[in-house]
């Protein structure tokens, strides 16, 4: 057994206990697993993590105000609503009660498995290595946070998926919004590529797990239901 795979072991162990198990929903946790998928990310000092760095020295030279401020809005939004744009006004937390507690289940599973995997890696925020970069936004953690894979785009890409299933005529529009998503942590400067990048494949993995879930297909149905009739689609 190497070091990370060790490290991966533990880490799901502690994540089989009865106070770590309440926070997911529909996602054992035995099933955390899919975090072993992910690759190593660049490390420190590297050639690819220097390629990294130059391209969010060149998002932060190209930023308008107006980016940075969409990207605020993103940051510190991390509920379904964020697709909001893509539904239209009907799509409010107070008209869809029953799509908001969805999504603030998967929300949760979402940051349970991007947990295991952060500690995997621990790999620091790019702003932390290199403090002449300059963020748009205010961050949510501890400097010494982890940050591969990212965290906003792994829940933006697991709650556009799980609307997708929702809405697939609006699926394109669902997809082309969560990609926007997930590239805002790069506009703020919160993120390498690569930790948003590695977001997308592990929320294919983990919504994949969760499909298998009855809880999961008993809460879709209910608020697939609800939402398709307040955007006025047949169910």
């Amino acid at each position: 057994m190497n070091g990370r795979t060790g490290l991966f072991f533990a880490i799901l162990l502690a994540f089989a206990s009865p106070s770590a198990a309440k926070e997911l929903f529909y996602i054992l946790p035995r099933d955390a697993a899919s975090v072993s998928m992910l690759p190593d990310p660049p490390a420190d000092g590297s050639p690819a993590q220097q390629a990294e760095l130059a391209a969010l020295h060149a998002i932060e030279a190209g930023r308008s105000e107006a980016q940075a401020e969409a990207a605020r809005a993103d940051s510190d939004d991390k509920s379904i609503f964020v697709f909001r744009a893509v539904f239209g006004p009907s799509f409010t937390r107070e008209s869809l009660p029953l799509t908001a507690a969805l999504g603030e289940r998967i929300d949760g599973d979402s940051s349970a498995n991007g947990r295991v995997a952060k500690k995997i890696f621990h790999r620091l925020h790019p702003y932390t290595f290199d403090q002449s970069l300059h963020t748009a936004c205010k961050p949510h953690h501890a400097p010494e946070a982890d940050a591969y894979p990212s965290g906003h785009a792994l829940r933006g890409w697991l709650l556009g998926l799980t609307l997708a299933e929702m809405v697939p005529e609006k699926r394109q529009e669902i997809f082309v919004r969560a990609a926007d998503y997930a590239h805002n942590r790069l506009v703020c400067g919160m993120h390498y590529p690569s930790d948003v990048e590695a977001s997308k494949p592990l929320a294919y993995a983990i919504h994949a797990l969760m499909t298998r879930s009855p809880a999961y297909r008993r809460d879709l149905t209910a608020a697939r239901a609800e939402l398709r009739k307040a955007i006025n689609l047949p169910d």
